[in-house]
């Protein structure tokens, strides 16, 4: 689960993590009272207008703004509220912005010059153990550092056992060549933000860029927190962060039915139980030469009525130009998923979207006579390249 960066920052205060003060506002008018509260809270003289939706590089669409009098947050903010703002991650239709967050400054000077650094925690998937990434380059797309300055990244494994150590944190402060207090400032940042990834059960920290303000104090100046969908039971809190606008309206729906549904771009709609299966009904739709439209599990206790609304929402997607249904009844009976694509096609009405299905396993010759006597144009499928051939044929 995806939070906005004023969310995430919210969580990362709690556990100590320093963050620049912030006011969420919806309205220009908002932004004028929210920047007009920070300047009396903090004595800042200059205001960061960021739009809140869930994609990174939102400087680059204009979603960022800097704004160095009063009067030009309630500017900037009528700029950006309600614009759709397009990034390298929203693709080109963008996401529409419907609130921005009025930070105080922290490039202010001082005795010191400010640095910007990167730092991310998440799980290496080659150790199966967390990790913290950072780099001295912050404030760039960490994926150019890579490729361009490989050496500037580093890494830190956190033992399971025994969690994050002093000495780690030390050394990450090393690494980024701090000094003095920037040193102890960026220790006691480190361990307050790993505290925090583990904490609300995250999947992924990125803050970038960690500033080194002019008085050496430690700021995450941008947060991009992802939750583990797995843990959210444990943190009812959280979910009730969850903000729909920023889903597609039809995964949103789908999880409404406990379908694992992801909206992809092809032409094929898939309807599966298990993620394994979908991943290899997915290869034989491209080997077939179509696309898969959708990544849709129905799960293992699907009945009818779940099969039905995974129907509605295959259909709901234009570019669909036909259905293959793969199911291994285990947990989940055949003739369950057979009467719930013949219900489908009752309530529905004329679908003229053709259906390969290929049920085997619990009831599986039950779901097949189900469908037989129906009278439904299903095409009906045993082995997985039978299927794969009818999706072959039914695209031409």
């Amino acid at each position: 689960m995806n939070l906005h960066e004023y969310q995430g920052k919210s969580l990362l205060k709690k556990f100590g993590v320093r963050v620049p003060e912030g006011i969420t506002a919806f309205s220009p008018e908002e932004a004028l009272e929210a920047a007009k509260q920070l300047q009396k809270l903090t004595g800042t003289d200059k205001w960061a207008v960021k739009a809140q939706i869930h994609a990174g590089g939102r400087g680059k669409g204009g979603g960022v703004k800097i704004a160095k009098k009063v009067d030009e947050v309630l500017e900037y903010a009528d700029q950006i509220i309600g614009m759709q703002l397009v990034t390298p991650q929203t693709g080109p239709e963008g996401k529409k912005v419907r609130k921005v967050l009025i930070e105080e400054n922290v490039y202010y000077s001082g005795e010191s010059e400010t640095s910007e650094f990167y730092m991310s925690v998440l799980l290496n998937r080659q150790s199966g153990r967390n990790m913290i990434m950072y780099s001295p380059r912050g404030g760039m797309d960490i994926e150019k550092v890579a490729e361009e300055t490989p050496e500037a990244i580093f890494t830190e494994t956190i033992d399971p056992k025994v969690g994050i150590q002093p000495f780690q944190a030390r050394k990450i402060a090393f690494n980024l060549e701090l000094s003095g207090a920037a040193f102890k400032e960026m220790v006691i940042f480190v361990m307050a933000l790993y505290k925090a990834y583990e904490g609300v059960d995250a999947s992924l920290f990125e803050i970038n860029p960690v500033i080194k303000a002019a008085d050496d104090r430690i700021f995450a100046a941008d947060a991009k927190v992802v939750i583990d969908n797995n843990a959210l039971i444990r943190h009812p809190d959280i979910v009730e962060l969850r903000d729909f606008d920023e889903e597609d309206p039809t995964e949103v729906e789908a999880s409404r039915y406990n379908l694992s549904y992801i909206k992809l771009s092809g032409n094929v709609g898939c309807m599966v139980n298990g993620a394994g299966l979908a991943m290899a009904t997915m290869d034989i739709i491209k080997q077939s030469g179509g696309e898969p439209a959708n990544f849709l599990d129905v799960g293992g206790a699907a009945d009818s009525k779940r099969v039905e609304e995974a129907f509605r929402i295959i259909l709901k997607d234009p570019n669909v130009k036909a259905i293959l249904i793969n199911i291994f009844g285990g947990i989940v009976r055949c003739d369950s998923v057979a009467q719930g694509i013949v219900d489908a096609y009752t309530r529905i009405g004329q679908i003229d979207i053709p259906i390969i299905a290929r049920l085997q396993g619990t009831n599986a010759e039950e779901g097949k006579k189900l469908i037989d006597e129906s009278g439904l144009q299903v095409h009906s499928a045993i082995r997985l390249n039978e299927a794969a051939e009818k999706v072959k044929e039914v695209l031409g």
